[in-house]
């Protein structure tokens, strides 16, 4: 009875030895150290050899790599944000973040190119190391300014398309590139405040111009607006004056007609004209 009890327990370590589980969400490669095959298998368990035959296994679901100033956010402890140089020599600390997965069907040439090392080493080396160094080519290649505002895209761009090809070559996916915060030394970033601060003064400046020069023809065309009215005005009283002269003479005349009459009417009408104006 005791033999099959330790019998039994050693048929179960032997059967847990061999057979292991590659997660979901994974590819597992089984490696055959007597051969040196190797085989790509999919999610599930997976049976082995137990010292003959092992398993390692790469995300073929979304993993992100990223590498930030803060150290609570990053890959790795610390600031561990890239460093870019630009196209003035001038350099800026960059987050950048990097989307990608494994191809099932390269899973085998990635055990291979990479050795048998699991994710978080290839990672920290080629993954890494293939980042910092597009990156650095494609900012070395633009300015500051277009770095940290109207480029931005460009570069994020410009990174995307050289990570695809490399990562493709090894046996990786990109999906996406993502910038983060750029960080400024002191030095660059005080002469960026006073550049902000000397526009600001400028569209200033050029805001009280256009200011005071709408209130200057804005008082041009109040003034010419009074001069008009006052050229208006006195023309009006000027020919209310002549039609009032004119009135006025001729009732000086009439009144000068009735003057010299001596009250008599004339004699003889037909075809005589009396001096007063009958109407």
């Amino acid at each position: 009875m005791k033999v099959k009890g330790i019998f039994a327990l050693i048929s179960l370590v032997y059967f847990c030895s061999s057979c292991t589980v590659v997660s979901p969400g994974e590819a597992g490669v089984i490696f055959n150290r007597w051969t040196g095959s190797i085989n790509a298998v999919g999610q599930g368990m997976v049976g082995i050899v137990p010292f003959v035959t092992t398993v390692q296994s790469y995300p073929v679901s979304l993993r992100t790599y990223s590498m930030v100033k803060n150290s609570n956010e990053g890959s790795s402890a610390g600031d561990d944000s890239i460093d870019l140089p630009t196209r003035e020599g001038q350099h800026i600390k960059q987050d950048i973040s990097v989307t990608y997965n494994t191809s099932e069907k390269k899973a085998a040439e990635v055990f291979k190119a990479f050795k048998g090392a699991d994710i978080e080493d290839i990672e920290s080396t080629f993954i890494r190391r293939t980042i910092m160094t597009i990156a650095q080519n494609a900012a070395g290649q633009m300015s500051l300014q277009d770095i940290i505002s109207s480029q931005r895209d460009l570069l994020q761009k410009k990174i995307s398309e050289g990570l695809i090809g490399e990562f493709e070559k090894m046996g990786f996916v990109l999906d996406k590139v993502n910038l983060g915060a750029s960080h400024l030394p002191q030095a660059i970033e005080a002469q960026m405040q006073q550049k902000m601060q000397a526009q600001q003064m400028a569209l200033q400046a050029d805001f009280e111009l256009v200011k005071q020069q709408t209130l200057a023809k804005a008082k041009v065309a109040e003034a010419t607006g009074s001069a008009e009215a006052t050229i208006i005005e006195a023309k009006a009283e000027a020919e209310a004056n002549r039609m009032l002269s004119t009135s006025m003479n001729n009732l000086i005349i009439e009144s000068k007609k009735i003057d010299k009459w001596d009250g008599k009417l004339p004699q003889v009408l037909s075809g005589a004209t009396p001096i007063v104006n009958i109407k």
